[in-house]
């Protein structure tokens, strides 16, 4: 399992950096994070319950909470700040971005909603 050495926000990119003990670090979006945020609110409590979190689009990261030594808890300015973020989930994240990004932009289409607030 991977563990985080550095964590750093940039309110002006609005992007999560995260790097990782093997040497690995990932650039994620805040808006990426929210919409993909681990909390029930969005992931429900089954594959079945997911849920397309639209409006997104200019979502920040207010604060950032370790979590012992193993996540962070992420507070964004639409106030959501349930789901703990582990170091693996972070890592996954980063690895899946492409493909999972993909996968929301065509929910979102499929829907009819948008990432506009």
């Amino acid at each position: 399992m991977p563990i985080a050495t550095d964590i750093r926000y940039s309110k002006a990119e609005k992007v999560l950096r995260v790097a990782f003990d093997d040497g690995a670090s990932v650039s994620l979006p805040a808006e990426y994070l929210r919409v993909e945020s681990p909390s029930a609110e969005v992931q429900g409590h089954g594959p079945d319950q997911r849920k397309t979190i639209a409006g997104r689009r200019h979502v920040g990261i207010m604060e950032i909470e370790p979590v012992g030594n193993y996540a962070v808890r992420l507070m964004f300015d639409d106030l959501h700040d349930t789901g703990l973020f582990t170091w693996e989930y972070l890592a996954e994240l980063g690895a899946t971005f492409e493909w999972r990004w993909a996968a929301y932009l065509e929910a979102l289409a499929a829907q009819g909603l948008s990432r506009d607030p």
